[in-house]
């Protein structure tokens, strides 16, 4: 038996203002499956998660999470229903240490519940332990993404929204981050990343979307779709695989 959709897209519509971006987007997502949604730069990926979010308003179509429409939650309802959300640029509070950006990620749990939490994100990102005091605009890109990251998983939450992880980190950090979460796969956690990085995205998720002009232009086995021709020379390129896809992470 297939795992039940944790989140349904079903003709969503969306843009800003009097300008469209998405058209008509049908879009599942199972419990502890991982998505990625891969296209240029303008296709319409950040605004297909601000969406989800609430923090841009639906012209047309649903959006449900666990069964619920979203329609009447505002983004912070959202969060405390069980979607975490990384965005694009990690919006950290730079004079703070790791420590406090991470307890803002769980601040409705009590001080000892935070406390257990954070050092189950090192257990996840243990390069975070050393610089947990450090404080967050001190941080290589890499590191400011890894504990943007963390904080979304503060709030414990069924469904991962992850905006253009990799973008402008070097390709040893991006192979470092995705080692990463990829310690998350079978824990239950839905996972749903965009990016322009197409191979990174597509070696760690299970399934693929292709975005073109707020479109759906091809979906399916992540595998596949980097095995497409069509989908190579547009979004993949000549790039090496990540050293930990496909073999055993070590530490």
């Amino acid at each position: 038996m297939a795992p039940p959709e944790i989140l349904s897209l079903k003709g969503v519509r969306a843009g800003y203002g009097e300008v469209a971006v998405l058209h008509g987007i049908d879009l599942s997502l199972a419990r502890g499956e991982t998505l990625a949604v891969v296209g240029a730069n303008g296709a319409g990926k950040s605004t297909l998660l601000r969406a989800i979010m609430g923090q841009i308003a639906l012209t047309g179509g649903e959006i449900a999470f666990e069964g619920r429409t979203l329609a009447r939650f505002p983004t912070y309802h959202r969060t405390r229903l069980g979607i975490g959300y990384a965005p694009e640029g990690r919006q950290l509070f730079p004079g703070m240490s790791v420590d406090e950006n991470l307890e803002m990620g769980a601040a409705r749990a009590r001080p000892a519940e935070r406390r257990k939490r954070i050092e189950r994100m090192f257990g996840i990102f243990p390069k975070l332990a050393a610089l947990r005091r450090t404080h967050c605009g001190y941080l290589s890109g890499g590191e400011q993404q890894m504990v943007a990251i963390a904080r979304a998983l503060m709030g414990e939450p069924r469904l991962l929204l992850l905006d253009e992880p990799s973008t402008g980190l070097a390709p040893r950090v991006v192979a470092e981050l995705y080692a990463s979460l990829a310690s998350l796969l079978g824990t239950g956690l839905a996972v749903l990343v965009v990016e322009q990085n197409a191979r990174a995205a597509l070696r760690f998720a299970g399934r693929g979307v292709v975005f073109e002009d707020g479109r759906i232009t091809a979906q399916g086995e992540a595998k596949a779709l980097i095995a497409d021709r069509r989908v190579v020379s547009a979004y993949v390129g000549g790039l090496a695989t990540p050293e930990w896809a496909g073999a055993p992470t070590e530490g």
